[in-house]
Order: structure tokens, then C-alpha cells, then sequence
């Protein structure tokens, strides 16, 4: 099996957002993911995961993706 890092990386944001939904709030979410990220990822996993979402962003669900716009 090949590794994927952007799908790794995919899959941490989105457990990341799903753990942090709060009521169907996508802006109060993406800020804690945002958060979290910033806090916890190193500096080459921040910017995989912008690259990623600037290509499109494939597998990534909505709070994962507004939270990217926000690392």
C-alpha cells in the first residue's frame, strides 16, 4: 500500500470537524479547527493541507475546508 499524505492529512481534518461541530454552527466550528490545527500540526502539515484545498480540496467536508481558509 502507498502512503498518501494529503490523505492522511484529509482524514485528521475531517475527525478534527466532525469532533467539533457545535449545532450546525460551520463558522464556530471552522474557527475551533482552525484553532486546533494552528496549535497541534507542524508547519509542513499546514501547508499540505492548503495546497490540498487550493487543488480542490477532494474528501474534505465543509467545516474542514472553512476551517483550512482560516489556518
Amino acid at each position: 500500500m502507498i502512503y498518501d499524505k494529503n490523505q492522511q492529512l484529509v482524514k485528521m481534518i475531517n475527525q478534527i470537524a466532525v469532533n467539533n461541530a457545535y449545532d450546525d454552527d460551520l463558522e464556530r466550528a471552522a474557527d475551533a479547527v482552525a484553532s486546533h490545527v494552528r496549535k497541534f500540526w507542524a508547519k509542513s502539515m499546514k501547508q499540505d493541507i492548503r495546497s490540498f484545498a487550493e487543488a480542490g480540496g477532494e474528501g474534505l467536508n465543509d467545516i474542514a475546508k472553512a476551517a483550512v481558509n482560516r489556518i
